[in-house]
């Protein structure tokens, strides 16, 4: 809550001082003798930790449903202590588990391609299906899909923003912000009240890298927040990973770029469990072959007629009730069951497209 000392100069105060109520007594000429902290900042601080009321920040955060986890307390992501300048402290909405610590962040564009969409759903999915963690930044476009896959999958997953839990960004997607929280965790090292702004986003990238073992990047342009998260990655000598792209797509720049450089290429989920299989126990290898060997998706004659719709292009929710002469009622409900199958997927403007590899449909129930 105090401006001006971050991670790296608090645990240079700490070890100073001896412990970290000692910011809160020490003399100006103790604080000016620490390392990196000179007369400017020592008045600053002694200034400010006068105003500074944790009891009342407390206070506000259980209002939201949220605590506050420091560095020294049990459920500190174990991941995330390793890094070079972990947060002093993390606002915390849901719940942070040991498994926790087998976790893969997914990010990328927020100006996606059905494709990216579909894939950073598609691997969320896959992720939480083998009990494994999906990590990302609640941001729109690829790292929202990411989410949403994990929650389908019925998987654990994390958001790290960029902002205060109390001035969510962006606004659209407090729904899942609460669902998130409800099967995983919401997270964020800012005070209340912090507005996202330039440059609170980049920061918050060493989190998203710090509490996975790997980072997949699906869809980014050359400079973007996905990239700076796969350089925090490689700092933090984490494993890093792309998903190829259309050539003509400025989303595939940034993935192709990491490939180059030596980024694990992704065609599927095996590509990302593979780099972790002596850090996995044997579960969620078996899952995932499991999940290659699926049996096809048995649909009933209206379902059917709904893909048999779609086949040729997206269609607007509308538009299908009118082509499959279903009730809106009835289509609604239908349309939610095939997306948890699997066979569609929804994007924005209500539009309904065919998931990525759907083919070959079994026949009709009987």
């Amino acid at each position: 809550m105090i401006d001006g000392i971050g991670p790296v100069k608090v645990r240079a105060l700490v070890e100073a001082l001896g412990e970290p109520a000692g910011v809160f007594t020490a003399s100006l000429s103790d604080l000016v003798r620490v390392k990196g902290i000179g007369p400017e900042l020592a008045q600053s601080i002694i200034a400010q930790r006068e105003q500074v009321d944790p009891a009342a920040e407390e206070a506000k955060a259980a209002k939201l449903d949220a605590r506050l986890v420091t560095f020294v307390d049990n459920d500190y992501p174990v991941l995330l202590k390793q890094i070079h300048d972990p947060p002093l402290a993390l606002y915390v909405q849901g719940t942070l588990e040991k498994k926790d610590k087998q976790a893969v962040a997914i990010v990328g564009t927020r100006q996606a391609s059905h494709y990216g969409l579909s894939v950073a759903d598609r691997l969320g999915y896959q992720l939480a299906k083998c009990g494994l963690v999906v990590v990302s930044g609640l941001a729109r476009g690829i790292d929202s899909a990411a989410h949403q896959g994990a929650l389908k999958g019925g998987g654990r997953t994390i958001a790290v923003l960029g902002n205060a839990l109390d001035t969510l960004y962006p606004p659209e997607n407090a729904d899942l912000a609460r669902k998130i929280a409800r099967q995983g965790a919401v997270i964020s090292e800012y005070t209340l009240g912090r507005e996202a702004d330039r440059t609170t986003f980049p920061y918050r990238n060493r989190i998203i890298s710090g509490m996975s073992m790997g980072a997949v990047i699906v869809e980014a342009d050359v400079k973007s927040g996905a990239m700076m998260t796969a350089d925090a990655a490689l700092d933090q000598g984490r494993s890093v990973f792309a998903v190829p792209g259309r050539i003509d797509q400025p989303g595939a720049h940034g993935p192709h770029k990491l490939i180059r450089g030596g980024a694990r290429l992704v065609e599927d989920i095996d590509d990302i469990l593979q780099e972790f299989e002596m850090l996995l126990p044997a579960d969620p290898l078996r899952k995932a072959a499991e999940l290659d060997s699926l049996p096809r998706v048995q649909l009933s004659p209206d379902e059917q007629a709904v893909v048999q719709a779609l086949f040729e292009e997206p269609l607007d929710v509308d538009s299908l009730a009118r082509r499959t002469n279903l009730p809106m009622q009835k289509l609604a409900a239908m349309l939610l069951g095939l997306e948890m199958k699997r066979v569609i997927r929804m994007l924005p403007g209500r539009l309904v497209a065919l998931a990525d590899g759907v083919r070959e449909l079994a026949a009709p129930r009987k």
